[in-house]
């Protein structure tokens, strides 16, 4: 017998704390293929939260790093053709190696070229894909409401993590919808990629993709409100939530979690 939907999305903060008990203790290493923009960011973030990060593009080279990485990010906001081979080769060696990747695939909505590509990187079956709704659109051609999630997620056989004012994650059989978070963490670059590069480091760790995806974006969910009470304005925003992504505890999360 199944538990409730409710049942599962009351343990959610208590599973999101033993994620990060685990990330912590034993710091992943996250290869990631990220945009120029995103990447002090996104290492920064995955530092503070208790991983490592490997970031090298080079063709000669990036097979060995996913070989010996916990986990591969696959994040298309800079898609130049250095990139676009490292993403193969990556994703291959990942494949190859029993590795588990996570797709975030930026701005597909702006390129129909950069969707294509997007979908035939789907066939590749990634463990999670972490995007926001009009990239959802984009890829599925469907609405980004719990329907059309949870059918892609389905179809696919992958975990969804939309990020929105509200937070969805879905993976077909179960959803959970996270409230956390702050309007400012849309006025930071590379927020999302940041987010893309956590839900990595909790699918290393933790073995159920559904729980991992929910705990990473609660997690940084939470630190942004924390944060949002310190910062005067996005740029000190930016700093704060390294920060309290630095300092968050699992306390701390299980009694500001917004999940339902």
């Amino acid at each position: 017998m199944h538990a409730p939907e409710g049942s599962r999305s009351a343990e959610l903060p208590h599973m999101a704390a033993d994620v990060l008990a685990r990330l912590r203790a034993r710091a992943p290493r996250v290869h990631c293929i990220t945009n120029g923009v995103a990447q002090n960011f996104t290492a920064n973030m995955l530092l503070a939260a208790g991983a490592a990060p490997s970031m090298t593009i080079s063709p000669e080279e990036i097979a060995q790093f996913v070989a010996g990485a916990d986990a591969l990010l696959v994040n298309l906001g800079t898609l130049d053709r250095e990139r676009r081979e490292a993403v193969e080769i990556a994703v291959a060696a990942a494949s190859q190696a029993g590795k588990r990747w996570v797709l975030d695939p930026v701005f597909i909505d702006r390129a129909p070229k950069r969707a294509g590509f997007a979908r035939a990187l789907m066939n590749k079956h990634p463990t999670a894909l972490r995007l926001n709704g009009a990239e959802f659109l984009a890829l599925s051609g469907a609405g980004d409401d719990r329907e059309a999630l949870m059918d892609y997620a389905r179809v696919h056989s992958v975990v969804v993590a939309l990020s929105g004012k509200t937070d969805l994650v879905g993976d077909g059989a179960r959803i959970a919808a996270i409230s956390n978070g702050d309007p400012l963490m849309a006025r930071v670059t590379a927020m999302g990629c940041a987010a893309s590069a956590l839900v990595a480091a909790c699918v290393a760790v933790e073995n159920d993709a559904w729980r991992a995806c929910a705990a990473a974006l609660l997690i940084l969910g939470v630190a942004g409100e924390i944060a949002a009470a310190e910062a005067k304005g996005p740029g000190s925003f930016g700093a704060a939530i390294v920060d309290a992504v630095f300092a968050l505890d699992g306390e701390t999360l299980m009694q500001r979690a917004k999940v339902s």
